[in-house]
């Protein structure tokens, strides 16, 4: 059983550092990653991993005063060379993200695909969003506890065979309920897997450009994805063997992430300043068990109410619905309303996601430099204009070029709405506000596609736009609203 540390008085003096092992100081702000990853509780942490109490600082000032007098906890501050195994898993934990980025950019280039096929409309394909999303909401539920009872090579293991089950269905072109009760498993396996390796990678020193790796590897995927399915769809190949692929990367997987991430639970656990006896064990587990329920009640109310963290989940929500309602339907207008090629503006949202990378690591030092806020209102202005262009101006270059400069200011939105709410949510509340913003903004993603297929069968596509535009005034309001003071010192 782990003892909160900060919750006891240890008097016996810490021990001699290990090989490898460094003073090392809590942060007192997470990393700004993207918050559609955050799924894990903040109450808990996986083993190896600062608790969250402890990992946000004291949270009255006696506790501050006892951490001065008493030391800091000497944790194992693991690098990309050390342990050895490290490099591996970054490279596993890449590939991961790589195929995940590859599977959320498809349906966009297979949806007319998917519809001829099956004989459905708009309303009908679009449930393969939602499905997909909820099995991003219903793996919240449990990856952290099963985390810390089976370790996190386990984990992936399940990951990676969930998401191989999915896609392998997929492949054989079945029913069109048992493809939208795929995309639930490959949900809850990419869920699985992308909070895992997302919380590895941010606990690495240098961790700002490991963390930025394996977003970029997402956004390769998201970029290669509607190449090649619109390629094998143009080619004459039937829209579900494009999962082959994705099959054939889960099961390489399979293979490289279990054996990576083995012994991480043994190479990373912090050294403790002594053990603790029995009796304080039995002691903590009545206490936890005493206050636990009145305690997570007090947490969600003070959560609840908090301005920045409904908001900040509002503003989230109508980003991530605007940037999936985007990727999914904008092929599917233009062949209607554009007339165009489906063999040739397949390639549109390869485009939109190229912008979206690029974006999000070019133009981040500009938003730092002009300032968060006043940056993220110009961005969302121009995206909507852009979004008006393509609705009115009837030229699929013209659109095509709008689409993939829209990605361009909508790239830099998420980390620097991360930012933000960082500076004005207070410490001990910021691992679990951020992990509710970042299941409202899943459930976004869900929503708006889903409502623009459902207005698009009886309306026609170019509901996105509307939709879209919607989203983004929407945007600037909870942004707006957002309280303008500078960071607190909890």
């Amino acid at each position: 059983m782990s003892i909160d540390i900060e919750s006891h008085n240890f008097p016996a003096p810490l021990p001699t550092k290990p090989k490898n092992a460094v003073q090392h100081l809590p942060p007192t702000v997470g990393n700004p990653v993207d918050l559609e990853m955050r799924l894990m509780d903040g109450s808990q942490s996986f083993p190896g991993i600062l608790n969250a109490s402890t990992a946000l600082g004291p949270s009255n000032p006696e506790d501050s005063e006892r951490s001065d007098t008493q030391g800091q906890v000497t944790e194992q501050v693991q690098t990309l060379w050390s342990p050895h195994k490290n490099r591996y898993r970054v490279l596993a934990a890449c590939l991961s993200s790589f195929a995940n980025g590859m599977n959320d950019s498809a349906p966009g280039a297979l949806i007319a695909s998917i519809e001829r096929d099956y004989n459905i409309s708009y309303g009908t394909v679009s449930i393969i969003f939602v499905c997909n999303a909820l099995g991003f909401v219903a793996a919240a539920f449990f990856i952290n506890a099963l985390a810390k009872r089976i370790g996190r090579a386990k984990c992936l293991m399940i990951s990676e065979i969930l998401l191989m089950l999915g896609y392998a269905a997929i492949v054989t072109t079945p029913p069109f309920g048992v493809v939208a009760a795929s995309f639930f498993v490959t949900g809850v396996g990419m869920a699985m897997n992308l909070t895992i390796c997302q919380v590895f990678c941010a606990n690495l020193a240098n961790n700002t450009a490991l963390v930025g790796a394996y977003q970029g590897a997402y956004g390769i995927g998201g970029i290669c994805a509607p190449l090649v399915a619109t390629a094998l769809v143009s080619g004459g190949s039937v829209w579900s063997r494009f999962y082959i692929i994705e099959l054939c990367l889960a099961a390489l997987n399979l293979l490289i992430a279990p054996w990576t991430f083995w012994e991480y639970e043994q190479e990373s656990d912090p050294i403790l300043p002594h053990p603790a006896s029995e009796q304080t064990n039995r002691a903590w587990s009545g206490t936890k068990r005493n206050d636990g329920a009145q305690r997570k009640w007090r947490s969600f109310k003070t959560l609840v109410s908090s301005k920045p963290t409904v908001l900040g989940a509002l503003f989230i929500f109508a980003y991530q619905g605007a940037e999936v309602a985007i990727s999914g339907w904008i092929i599917s207008f233009l062949v209607q309303f554009r007339h165009g090629d489906p063999s040739k503006v397949g390639f549109v949202t390869s485009g939109f996601w190229a912008g979206i990378t690029l974006g999000r690591f070019t133009l981040s030092f500009l938003a730092h430099k002009t300032g968060e806020r006043v940056f993220v209102f110009v961005v969302t202005f121009g995206a909507l204009v852009l979004e008006l262009l393509i609705w009115f101006v009837p030229s699929i270059p013209g659109d095509s070029i709008a689409v993939a400069f829209s990605g361009l200011l909508l790239g830099p939105v998420y980390p620097c709405a991360v930012h933000i709410f960082q500076r004005l949510i207070p410490r001990k509340m910021q691992i679990s506000s951020l992990s509710l913003i970042g299941s409202v903004g899943s459930s976004g993603g869900a929503v708006a596609p889903f409502m623009t297929g459902m207005l698009a069968q009886h309306v026609g596509t170019f509901v996105l736009h509307p939709i879209c535009i919607g989203l983004f005034v929407f945007m600037g309001i909870t942004w707006f609203l957002l309280p303008k003071a500078e960071r607190r010192d909890e």
